[in-house]
C-alpha cells in the first residue's frame, strides 16, 4: 500500500515511516498540516495516518476540508488527544478510525490493514439517486423527472444525507446531529419543517412520494 503519514514530531514521524516500510509498504512521511494537505489532496494513497495537533494547518482542519473535497480515503487519527469527546469530535469530522498515543506499533499497522479493506478506500459517490430523483454533487444540482429542483443549501443537505441512506430510517435526534451538527434536542420543529419544504419541491409536483414519515421513527427516502 502507499500510505501518507502527517505528524510533527520527527522522532514519532520517522518510528511510525520504519515500521510500515518493513512492512513493505511505500510511506510518504510530511512534518506539518500545509504539506499534508497538498500531499493529501494529489491523492494516489491507500491510507492517511494524521496527527491532530500540526503546525500551519490543523489535523481536523485539514481532514474537513479533504472531505469536503469530496475524498474518501480512509483516514485515522493518531493523536494524544485521547479523551472520549476528542475521539467523537474527531470522527465527526470525517475520521475512520481513532488511535490515542501513546500507542503500539502492532495496534496502529492492524488498523491501518483494517482500513484498507474498508467501502471508503472505492471512487466516492458523485450522484445519488431514488427513482427518478437524481442529485449530483459535483455540479450540486438536483433533477426529478428531468426537472431542476431548485434546493436552499440546508434542504440540499437533508436530502443528501437521506439519500446517502436510502431506504433506512433516520430519527429526529439522527437528522439534528448530521445536518445542524446539534448534539441535544433544542425543542424546536426545525426538522419537520424543512422536511416539509422538501416535500414541497421534491414530491407534491410529481407522481409518487419518495420521503416518507415512518410513524414514531422519523423519516426516510424510499428504497
Amino acid at each position: 500500500m502507499k500510505l501518507l503519514v502527517i505528524e510533527d514530531d520527527a522522532t514519532t514521524g520517522r518510528y511510525i515511516a520504519r515500521g510500515l516500510r518493513e512492512e513493505g509498504h511505500i510511506v510518504d512521511l510530511v512534518a506539518d498540516g500545509r504539506e499534508g494537505l497538498i500531499a493529501a489532496t494529489a491523492g494516489g494513497h491507500d491510507v492517511l495516518i494524521l496527527d491532530r495537533m500540526l503546525p500551519q494547518v490543523d489535523g481536523l482542519t485539514l481532514l474537513k476540508t479533504l472531505r469536503g473535497a469530496g475524498s474518501t480515503v480512509p483516514v485515522l487519527l493518531l493523536t494524544a488527544m485521547g479523551d472520549v469527546e476528542d475521539r467523537i469530535e474527531g470522527l465527526r469530522a470525517g475520521a475512520d478510525d481513532y488511535l490515542a498515543k501513546p500507542f503500539v506499533f502492532g495496534e496502529l499497522s492492524a488498523r491501518v490493514a483494517a482500513l484498507s479493506r474498508r467501502p471508503q478506500a472505492m471512487e466516492a459517490e458523485t450522484v445519488l439517486r431514488a427513482g427518478d430523483l437524481e442529485m449530483n454533487l459535483i455540479t450540486r444540482t438536483v433533477t426529478r423527472a428531468g426537472q431542476v429542483l431548485d434546493l436552499l443549501p440546508r434542504e440540499f443537505a437533508l436530502l443528501e444525507h437521506l439519500l446517502r441512506r436510502k431506504g433506512r430510517v433516520q430519527t429526529r435526534t439522527m437528522l439534528l446531529e448530521a445536518v445542524w451538527d446539534i448534539g441535544f434536542d433544542p425543542g424546536t420543529n426545525v426538522v419537520e419543517t424543512h422536511i416539509s419544504r422538501l416535500r414541497a419541491k421534491v414530491d407534491r409536483p410529481f407522481d409518487g412520494e419518495l420521503i416518507q414519515t415512518v410513524r414514531g421513527a422519523g423519516y426516510r427516502i424510499a428504497a
